[in-house]
């Protein structure tokens, strides 16, 4: 796959609608094979291709860095494992599979709540729905409960007092995050990883016509 050709919004788009169960690649892998980019569009595509194929080692790191750094603040830990959650929600595969596996659990107490958590019947064309991009957590859009989770964290972030520590710890991680995408060349292993994942999208949207 040519990383030059491929823009910043395709990246972030490819993160939001990729499979989230996807492990973390292994510890070995993660921190072997560093070498300095040789041109400036070298980097660019390094970048983009580490950003996506390590898209879960990155992640557990922020909310590694964020544990450490609030370790004697829990009132704060709280607040930044629902800023991960929210982070999660944007993310459509955890989105629709917490969604699933919450209503299930709430049928087996109430199966009337549970149908009230049913996302709105969609009109299909062709095999797609109509609003395919609006994703649904308990009948709401995701975007209500991304809002009160952030929301939520910035206040515990405010009464613990935490919110500077965040700050830095974020701040840390993201550029704990560049400096290994940059430095990290990308192996045989990702770049067939990625050919592997472009072909199952393809025939995914090639199977819901």
């Amino acid at each position: 796959m040519d990383w030059d050709n491929v823009a910043a919004e395709d990246v972030i788009e490819a993160l939001r609608e990729v499979e989230w169960s996807t492990p973390p690649r292994s510890f070995g892998e993660f921190f072997s094979r560093f070498a300095f980019p040789r041109s400036f569009s070298k980097w660019k595509s390094r970048l983009k291709c580490n950003l996506y194929y390590y898209r879960t080692n990155y992640f557990i790191l922020v909310i590694f860095v964020l544990g450490v750094a609030l370790i004697t603040r829990p009132l704060a830990i709280v607040g930044a494992a629902l800023t991960a959650l929210s982070i999660a929600f944007l993310n459509d595969s955890f989105a629709a599979t917490f969604n699933e596996k919450f209503i299930r659990t709430i049928r087996h107490f109430s199966p009337h709540l549970a149908a009230k958590m049913r996302p709105p019947h969609m009109p299909v064309i062709r095999g797609r729905s109509a609003s395919r991009k609006t994703v649904y957590v308990c009948g709401k859009p995701r975007w209500v409960f991304v809002t009160l989770f952030l929301t939520a964290s910035l206040v515990m972030w405010f009464s613990s007092c935490g919110l500077l520590w965040v700050l830095y710890a974020l701040l840390t991680s993201l550029v704990v995050i560049i400096v290994h995408a940059s430095v990290r060349t990308p192996n045989l292993k990702a770049r067939l990883n990625t050919f592997r994942e472009e072909f199952r999208a393809v025939w995914r949207n090639y199977s819901e016509l």
